[in-house]
């Protein structure tokens, strides 16, 4: 009988990859790290530690999402620590461009100033704000007038 073999440490690389795979509860075609989430990743001898940077102060959705990073850490084998951080402010500059393109796919207008806000539908420029309000604190609510469909965009931050 051989002995049991542990498996290899995981570098900083495969843990982002993995978090690639962990999507915001609310907007589930974008991962936490092409928001500009994930801000620092450390593998240590015993554990893995995550730092994040929430997107707002009062997001109802930190829990959840750190739940689901422990989860996907889960098969490197090791304990996960997962904390969120205000060392670092997290800003909507922080966001990829593949976050960008994927919130555009999925309906929704990546932050811009409010002179360059584009219908993610029909790309039109022809938009007006229905209300800086919108469903969650970073988002709020469009109208095009061009394809004549609402819409939601994200506040640059």
């Amino acid at each position: 009988m051989s002995p049991a073999v542990a498996p290899p440490r995981p570098d900083e690389e495969a843990i982002r990859d993995a978090l690639r795979g962990v999507a915001d509860p609310e907007i589930p075609a974008v991962s936490i790290v092409d928001l500009g989430m994930v801000e620092r990743i450390e593998v240590g001898p015993d554990r893995i530690e995550v730092e994040l940077l929430p997107t707002f102060v009062g997001c109802p959705a930190q829990e959840l999402i750190r739940s689901t990073v422990i989860d996907a850490l889960a098969p490197f084998g090791c304990p996960t620590v997962v904390g969120y951080s205000f060392r670092v402010p997290w800003t909507s500059d922080r966001i990829t461009a593949t976050g960008r393109a994927n919130l555009t796919a999925a309906g929704f207008a990546p932050p811009a100033e409010p002179g360059d806000v584009r219908c993610p539908r029909c790309g039109s420029g022809v938009v007006v704000r229905d209300s800086y309000f919108g469903p969650t604190q970073c988002r709020s609510l469009w109208y095009c007038r061009d394809c004549r469909q609402p819409f939601e965009a994200f506040k640059p931050i």
